[in-house]
C-alpha cells in the first residue's frame, strides 16, 4: 500500500507527495531530510492523505493533486474531514 499526502506549511503553502509510510516520511521531512521545498518551507501539520493500491497509482494521484491551484487542495483537504 502506498499513500498519497498533503503537508501545510508554515507559510501556508501546501506540499504533496508519496510514500510507503507516512509516519516515518513526515518526520523526515520535519528534520530537513524529506525534500528541498519542506527544507525551505518547513512543514507545519500533515493535513491529507489517501491510500493508494500500487506505487505507480499514488505517482500518478500525486501529479494530479500538485496540478490544483491552492484553493482546490483545500477543497480536497476539507471534503476529508
Amino acid at each position: 500500500m502506498f499513500y498519497v499526502y498533503i503537508l501545510l506549511c508554515c507559510d501556508g503553502s501546501f506540499y504533496t507527495g508519496y510514500t510507503k509510510d507516512v509516519e516515518t516520511r513526515l518526520r523526515l521531512h520535519q528534520i530537513g531530510k524529506g525534500a528541498r521545498y519542506t527544507r525551505i518551507h518547513k512543514p507545519k501539520k500533515l493535513v491529507y492523505f489517501e491510500e493508494c493500491a500500487s506505487r505507480s497509482l499514488a505517482m500518478r494521484r500525486e501529479r494530479s493533486i500538485k496540478k490544483l491551484s491552492h484553493q482546490q487542495k483545500q477543497v480536497l483537504i476539507d471534503s476529508k474531514l
